[in-house]
């Protein structure tokens, strides 16, 4: 999802920026203003809240640590 996102909002193909990302390593290629944009697209489309803290801000370096973030707060998010 994160990826899609990505690719939508860069004009890549997800498919193509997927394989950037295996070649050129997991770090997430956006500016801060990007992040805040796919930040906002997944709390929409989950329902969820991204907490503004350190450890979130630090998760948006990688695509693998981000994508840890965002599944920890829609498992929070499923819980009563």
């Amino acid at each position: 999802m994160i990826i899609d996102f990505l690719g939508e909002l860069q004009d890549k193909d997800p498919y193509e920026l997927r394989a950037e990302l295996s070649v050129g390593g997991s770090e997430l290629p956006v500016d801060s203003l990007l992040i805040v944009e796919i930040l906002t697209r997944l709390e929409e489309h989950f329902g969820i809240s991204i907490p503004a803290d350190a450890e979130a801000a630090r998760s948006t370096r990688s695509v693998r640590a981000f994508s840890r973030t965002v599944l920890g707060s829609i498992i929070e998010g499923q819980q009563p």
